[in-house]
């Protein structure tokens, strides 16, 4: 399976094929708007204003699985990122990144990319996947991982 065989659906609840993505450099996050890393939307967004017209695209996943730190509904989670950050990038319909109830997207990242010590599960918000144009995992970052420290890793899938 490839992620590109997957559907997801925007917080306003528009589907998205994720074949859509064919060819872009991804950076997959799944985001909480209480957590102590939601200041990294504010880096994710310089990101994104960085690379986007160079065919990279964030895809934010808000997930209330970690510590019930993404309580609102979509539409509250839109409106307080951006108000509060500014965030252009797609927003997501709130996704169980782990559990009996794990969006496939999410199990076919974990496949590709397992944490530390081969672990599949989703330690916190804001773990990042980094997905090439051909839609392969790069790479998984932690949440401590600030996506400043991701800008090279991006820049050489684009150039690639």
């Amino acid at each position: 399976m490839s992620i590109y065989s997957h559907q997801v659906i925007k917080n306003n609840g528009e589907a998205i094929a994720m074949s859509d993505f064919k060819g872009k450099v991804l950076l997959i996050v799944n985001t909480a708007s209480k957590c102590g890393f939601t200041n990294q939307y504010e880096g994710l967004e310089k990101l994104y204003n960085e690379y986007s017209a160079k065919g990279f695209e964030i895809l934010a996943f808000p997930c209330d699985q970690f510590g019930h730190q993404e309580p609102g509904s979509d539409d509250d989670i839109a409106q307080f990122c951006s108000l509060n950050f500014g965030v252009s990038f797609p927003l997501f319909k709130k996704t169980e990144v782990n559990g009996s109830q794990t969006h496939p997207l999410y199990v076919e990242l974990k496949s590709q990319a397992p944490g530390l010590l081969g672990s599949k599960r989703i330690k916190w918000n804001f773990t990042k996947f980094l997905v090439d144009g051909n839609g392969n995992v790069v790479k998984r970052y932690a949440p401590t991982t600030k996506p400043s420290e991701i800008s090279s890793d991006i820049s050489g899938l684009l150039k690639a």
